[in-house]
């Protein structure tokens, strides 16, 4: 039961993570400001996909920093890297082996970018086409499914925003994450239980928006993986462009929906789902209106600040496709069709 115990080794995590590399994270911080940074530039895959969607609201919003996410292809088969003048070019792989996130940091070292690489293998060859390193701190991770590298992902984000903006009082609130995620993590029962009533569904949407975007890809990746359910991820607003139409009644919609800058959006589409419509609600909330709307409320602590409920929120999340990957009787630690590290061109 590797999954499981992951999944609950992640508070540790955390807190070991910041104790190791705040020191490194305050060095990168100072290298960028001697640079002239105009904006991020982000390779990922996968998981580290949707830690780099992380990337993109938080950096923007707490740092000013504008982030695109790369096309490994545009280096790897077309041969046609963009300039990235004045970029910071960032890689983020737990295994640091896939060779299209490789050739995008070699591409921004060609082209005298300061590089700097998010990963669990610091001898790995993305480490090693890096000017700085921010090790994962995470361990070996047996499982397939990717959990507590993910959240060190997160928090390596969360470090480096904390360290550009050099706020004392974002430190202060990574230094609570640990207990905060322990706190989320107390409803696994519950959440045996509740995710019967979905043994049988066979698709999903999932809702998030502002940071919280990421957290809906996430959760809807580990649905994929774990149960082989059809779990489509989508912004709220671009939800209700379209997409919502194929939701009738008793039709399952998941949804993260943190308080902060963007909970009134999502609540309100919460209230249009449940009274208008009549879809069956799964719930990650820390403010009891969105709670309220749920056939499962699952929640986290009401003070977890917007700009990390991230890392906190998709602890219920990995839970819920846990256990409901077992009560539909699949392999939790060796899903079918995909391994562990997988090296893409």
């Amino acid at each position: 039961m590797s999954l499981f115990s992951e999944i609950n080794e992640q508070p540790d995590r955390i807190r070991a993570l910041l104790g190791a590399q705040r020191k490194t994270t305050e060095k990168v911080a100072a290298a960028i400001r001697k640079h002239k940074i105009d904006y991020v530039f982000l390779a990922a895959r996968g998981t580290s996909d949707n830690a780099g969607r992380y990337a993109n609201y938080l950096l923007g919003a707490k740092n000013g920093l504008p982030l695109a996410l790369a096309t490994p292809s545009l280096f790897t088969y077309y041969k046609k890297p963009p300039v990235l003048k004045n970029a910071l070019v960032i890689g983020i792989s737990q295994s640091g082996k896939s060779p299209d996130i490789v050739s995008v940091l070699e591409e921004g070292r060609r082209q005298g970018c300061l590089t700097l690489s998010m990963t669990n293998e610091p001898a790995s060859p993305l480490a090693q086409a890096s000017d700085f390193v921010l090790e994962l701190q995470a361990g070996a991770e047996k499982a397939v499914a990717a959990t507590k590298t993910y959240t060190t992902e997160l928090m390596c984000v969360a470090m480096l925003s904390a360290a550009l903006t050099d706020d004392k009082k974002m430190w202060a609130e990574l230094a609570k994450l640990p207990a905060w995620m322990k706190q989320a993590l107390k409803q696994s029962d519950f959440i045996s239980e509740a995710v019967q009533r979905y043994r049988y569904i066979d698709q999903t949407v999932v809702l998030g928006r502002g940071f919280n975007y990421s957290t809906a890809f996430e959760w809807a990746l580990k649905l994929k993986e774990l149960t082989y359910i059809i779990a489509e991820p989508y912004s709220s607003a671009d939800f209700a462009h379209g997409p919502i139409a194929m939701v009738k009644s008793g039709y399952p919609v998941l949804a993260v929906a943190a308080k902060g800058k963007v909970f009134d959006s999502m609540l309100e589409m919460l209230k249009r789902l449940r009274s208008d419509i009549a879809a069956e609600l799964v719930v990650i909330s820390n403010d009891k209106r969105a709670l309220s709307l749920a056939q499962v409320p699952l929640t986290i602590p009401t003070e977890t600040p917007e700009w990390l409920s991230p890392l906190v929120g998709i602890l219920p999340a990995q839970l819920f496709a846990y256990h409901l990957t077992r009560a539909k009787g699949y392999n939790t630690e060796q899903p079918r069709s995909i391994r562990k590290v997988t090296e893409t061109k």
